[in-house]
């Protein structure tokens, strides 16, 4: 039997949001096109803070890679690298990485373009400073395993305009040494850039991690199980993924008709090689297992299920109800896992379409599993998701990033169902979303997550993620202004009540 996280061992809450939707009071962004996001920055400090004196110890947050125009957390081009739109330029200055002037313009430019101004200015300082010489030397050796191939593939990417990597030349696409080598050279200034910004993401990373644990607070990521097509990892190890001779996929991810769409979803990422993974002994992940164990002290696996079975679609296909499902090999996955990292914390995002082999494949590796209350109120007295359902073994959530808000979701519940809630809770008089948050709190589960904007009692206006569209996804900020002054301390009671304090 496998060990569960320390964190596991007592109750604990936490909060979910991802850094992006942190207040931006970053100096840079008065020179900024767009609206401005959260970075690692002094919000990302003052959120601990706020997390600290609330009592509570979680931050869950989604994954934290480079996104693309979609700004999706989870079709990345990297499952290492960091995303550079988080990178804090006045946490820069502040350590004299660059000089703050360089990077203060007179008209709006976008935020790329001022990191190339903070990289030109990194790369002045680094020959007179040899501590920072040093560490950066340090962190290249380090992070070579997978830093190389992700410098060079955005390199590349910003060479050929954005092109998927399937139209690139194909000496290139198919990673020809003496082409590689000789672009390399050639792009070297771009290269150079994309080590600046990593390097400057792990550091700013590695700073506030060790804040946040000092301050009691663990830092809870997010693995999709699968990666974008269009990304450094595909790119740069091709048999370990589903594709043709022109590194286009036979078979794209995805899942049938479920709670969140009629039609199911089609994600369109290449599904694994599982065969060939198997016999290099899971050796591309057990990579990306050291990478997300260096950010975080948590690690949530996205759609869990899919390592039991996965549905595969056709690649030629764009409706998800004409896939099927795959059995994977699950069991001798986890296992390289846990043999490679026996303390590994993981929790299983089991939500969907769940049959007892997936969570057969769970307990047998005593993996925490989730449960959504918004999910439970449909009539049934069996739902899992209902509390007297509950196990300790789980985390509890009003909501995740793809539901609605707590109170846009009861504004939308059928009058039965709203009849229902209200029985369960004993009649309550309590307002919406906090009848669901301390309903959570007092679950048996280890563990409580609730959503920021549950904790600012926001309506649907303000959800993360819709699954199924493509609009206004990801977008989501909010103001320390919508923060009432007395929530620390009305979290802090609850949680003492129901023994959560961090």
């Amino acid at each position: 039997m496998v060990n569960k996280s320390p964190l596991f061992q007592r109750r604990t809450a936490g909060v979910l949001l991802h850094p992006t939707s942190l207040p931006c009071s970053e100096s840079y962004s008065r020179n900024e096109t767009t609206k401005a996001f959260g970075t690692l920055g002094k919000e990302a400090y003052a959120f601990v803070d706020f997390m600290a004196t609330a009592g509570f110890s979680i931050w869950q947050m989604l994954p934290t890679g480079p996104t693309q125009a979609d700004m999706s957390p989870y079709q990345s081009i990297s499952a290492h690298a960091g995303n550079p739109d988080l990178i804090s330029l006045d946490w820069l200055a502040e350590k004299n990485w660059i000089d703050a002037g360089q990077v203060t313009t007179r008209e709006p430019i976008p935020l790329a373009e001022l990191r190339e101004l903070a990289a030109a200015s990194f790369y002045k300082h680094l020959g007179s400073n040899a501590e920072l010489e040093q560490a950066f030397a340090a962190f290249r050796q380090a992070q070579a395993y997978w830093l190389d191939d992700f410098s060079l593939f955005s390199a590349l990417r910003a060479e050929y305009q954005n092109t998927s990597w399937v139209d690139w030349p194909a000496t290139i696409r198919t990673r020809h040494d003496e082409a590689l080598n000789q672009i390399r050279l050639t792009l070297k200034y771009k290269i150079d850039q994309v080590l600046f910004e990593q390097f400057a993401f792990f550091s700013q990373w590695s700073a506030l991690k060790k804040y946040a644990n000092e301050k009691g607070i663990y830092l809870f990521g997010d693995m999709p199980i699968f990666v974008g097509h269009d990304s450094a990892d595909v790119w740069a190890q091709q048999h370990y993924f589903n594709l043709d001779d022109q590194g286009r996929p036979l078979t794209v991810a995805g899942v049938p008709p479920d709670y969140f769409s009629e039609t199911g979803q089609h994600w369109g990422n290449p599904h694994y090689n599982w065969n060939q993974m198997q016999q290099d002994g899971f050796q591309w992940w057990l990579a990306r297992l050291k990478t997300q164990l260096h950010l975080f002290d948590l690690i949530r696996i996205d759609h869990f299920r899919g390592f039991e079975a996965f549905w595969e679609i056709p690649a030629d296909s764009e409706d998800a109800r004409s896939g099927r499902w795959v059995k994977a090999p699950g069991e001798a996955f986890l296992q390289a896992c846990f043999d490679a990292y026996p303390e590994l914390p993981l929790v299983a995002e089991n939500l969907g379409v769940i049959t007892d082999e997936v969570e057969a494949l769970r307990r047998q590796f005593n993996l925490p599993g989730m449960l959504v209350l918004q999910f439970g109120f449909d009539g049934n007295s069996n739902n899992p998701h209902l509390p007297h359902n509950h196990s300790r073994d789980e985390v509890i959530y009003t909501g995740t990033h793809d539901n609605d808000t707590t109170l846009g979701w009861y504004e939308t519940l059928a009058d039965e169902h709203r009849k229902q809630l209200q029985a369960y809770c004993f009649n309550s008089t309590e307002p919406m979303p906090w009848l669901l948050i301390e309903t959570a709190l007092a679950s048996v589960g280890s563990m409580a997550i609730i959503p920021m904007q549950d904790l600012l009692e926001l309506d649907g206006g303000h959800r993360m993620n819709m699954p199924g569209t493509t609009d206004k996804n990801w977008v989501w900020t909010f103001l320390w202004d919508q923060v009432d002054p007395a929530l620390a301390g009305r979290v802090r009671q609850l949680l003492a009540i129901y023994h959560r304090v961090g």
